[in-house]
């Protein structure tokens, strides 16, 4: 009796043991939550900082009068956002530039003050407005705009080019094509020799191409290189939208990557390959070292998508 009583009383220890590793297993699968604690602070110079974590990374410029902000994260996030950005100076916030539409990157717009002023390419503010899925990503994010009774959304706009601010405050918003979006704004800070990119250059990876908001898989590559041409006099560093901070060269070897896979896509189309086998027979060529692996579905909407494109 006394054998059972201790062999049971060692089950169900075990499985006490076996219930709490799961429960911290579940636990470690939580997105992190929205709170200033989870965003991570990388110093770039003394009045420049990048923002990791909750979304896309912001980029926060510190000028003589205000804060100037690039891209403002994930639903909920925005308030957090702010707190940090608090930690890091008193100095009023009073722009936003966001990169292009996604939710990761505008939706903390929402928490902003009313008297901050949110700049876009003109693209990107008729996609914000009209709220498309993006393409390939099944999880939508919600339209915080439409719930806020438009409140975050665009009140400046450019086309090609638009310089906010003088001298040392200097911030210059560039446009060099289609990508990722067809809205993707470049932001230079001369004075600290930084740009942030965005998501069409997103890390050393194979991009998302959201045609729903008119990216481009044959265009990405001619607009990374026009990019690199145009910046690379007045740039150090590139915050890019998701991953490490980069550098021209970076940027010019991730302009040949997108050259390379749509050049492989169109010669296997002419070639007579059908879009499945070419997604079969990919593989991430040798000479770039430190990419990342695709996801399948990446792999496949990319070339389903750039094999309609081509011609």
């Amino acid at each position: 009796m006394r054998r059972h009583l201790v062999l049971g009383s060692l089950l169900a220890a075990g499985m006490l043991v076996m219930a709490a590793g799961a429960y911290r297993h579940a636990q470690a699968q939580q997105p992190p939550q929205p709170s200033p604690a989870n965003i991570e602070v990388e110093k770039v110079k003394d009045n420049l900082f990048v923002l990791r974590g909750g979304g896309g990374n912001t980029t926060v410029f510190v000028q003589a009068n205000g804060v100037t902000v690039v891209d403002t994260k994930n639903p909920g996030w925005g308030q957090p956002l702010i707190t940090k950005i608090r930690e890091l100076t008193s100095k009023p916030i009073t722009t936003i530039v966001n990169t292009h539409t996604h939710g990761d990157h505008v939706s903390g717009n929402v928490d902003f003050a009313q008297n901050v002023e949110v700049v876009t390419h003109v693209n990107t503010a008729a996609n914000m407005k009209a709220w498309r899925p993006v393409t390939s990503i099944t999880n939508t994010f919600p339209n915080v705009f439409a719930q806020h009774g438009g409140h975050g959304m665009p009140k400046r706009t450019f086309k090609d080019t638009m310089t906010l601010f003088s001298g040392p405050d200097r911030v210059d918003l560039h446009y060099f094509g289609r990508g990722h979006t067809d809205g993707d704004a470049w932001v230079v800070i001369p004075s600290t020799r930084v740009m942030a990119a965005g998501d069409i250059f997103s890390g050393k990876n194979l991009p998302l191409l959201d045609y729903n908001n008119g990216g481009s898989g044959v265009e990405i590559g001619d607009t990374l290189m026009k990019a690199y041409n145009a910046t690379m006099q007045q740039v150090d560093s590139i915050v890019t939208g998701h991953s490490t901070n980069m550098t021209p060269n970076d940027l010019r070897e991730y302009a040949e990557f997108n050259r390379d896979f749509l050049n492989g896509v169109r010669e296997a189309k002419k070639a007579g390959k059908s879009a499945e086998a070419i997604i079969k027979e990919w593989r991430m060529p040798a000479k770039y070292k430190g990419y990342a692996d695709p996801a399948p579905a990446r792999l496949q909407a990319n070339v389903e998508n750039i094999y309609k494109e081509v011609r």
